[in-house]
């Protein structure tokens, strides 16, 4: 008897991605859509989400605008994500920020703050919607981790102390939730223009350098992370969780 074939269409899937209003965040909220999930898009910034709506369309992208990092608001911003198509069987957690402050320099405020986009959010972003993927027996979760996942960069202490962090939670979040359906992985970005690394792309040669690391021989364009999220993010990838796919052009097999 022949198998079934490896599916990687997620029509039927409700999916939330934070960080949906701009970069790589934004790219997974339309791979998602295209690949036939609905999608609930939550950032801050309510006019760039509602540009992606007018974009994807109403049936396809809702979005909420609110601050991730409010956990006192968490259980209201969980009941407004799923308000639109229920409650979501994917999250995709691509919110972050970089304050690239050299170690001597690094202040308490910027610690704080990229601790809490970076790591904390996504721990209880996930723990506040594990529940109704247990309901179904099914789930995804997808966080964004980084070079500096494994990798030191200067004035990258804080952003690399989250992005390793992100590593070890999302192997974690496997180890807690997998028994349950619900398998965790994380995607590593090389370098792509994004709002968080216009500081790297608009210094040439740098951006040149980064390119000539990788295998390929380029960086990456937003197109790049559609195929691997959306591989994650299906029952293609059922057998796979806990781990940190990294997409970034062969930068970290040299």
């Amino acid at each position: 008897m022949a198998k079934t074939p490896v599916s990687f269409d997620l029509t039927g899937r409700v999916a939330c991605v934070t960080g949906a209003s701009s970069g790589l965040g934004r790219r997974s909220a339309i791979a998602l859509a295209h690949a036939g999930a609905r999608v609930v898009g939550v950032a801050r910034r309510a006019e760039a989400l509602r540009t992606l709506q007018d974009d994807l369309g109403s049936d396809r992208f809702a979005y909420v605008a609110a601050d991730i990092t409010d956990r006192d608001a968490l259980p209201e911003l969980v009941v407004q994500i799923a308000q639109a198509f229920g409650a979501p069987d994917i999250l995709v957690q691509a919110a972050g920020v970089n304050t690239r402050q050299p170690a001597d320099d690094v202040t308490q405020d910027g610690w704080d703050r990229t601790l809490a986009i970076n790591l904390s959010a996504p721990f209880f972003m996930a723990q506040a919607m594990v529940p109704a993927m247990k309901t179904r027996g099914w789930g995804r979760i997808v966080n964004f981790a980084s070079l500096q996942t494994t990798r030191a960069f200067r004035a990258g202490i804080a952003y690399g102390a989250t992005k390793a962090g992100i590593g070890q939670l999302t192997r974690a979040m496997a180890e807690a939730w997998s028994a349950d359906g619900i398998n965790a992985n994380a995607i590593g970005p090389g370098f792509f223009p994004t709002e968080l690394t216009q500081p790297v792309f608009d210094d040439l040669d740098l951006a040149a350098r980064n390119a000539a690391q990788t295998c390929i021989g380029r960086n990456g364009e937003l197109d790049d992370i559609d195929g691997p999220l959306v591989f994650l993010c299906s029952d293609a990838a059922a057998y796979v969780t806990g781990q940190v796919l990294m997409v970034d052009g062969g930068f970290t097999a040299k």
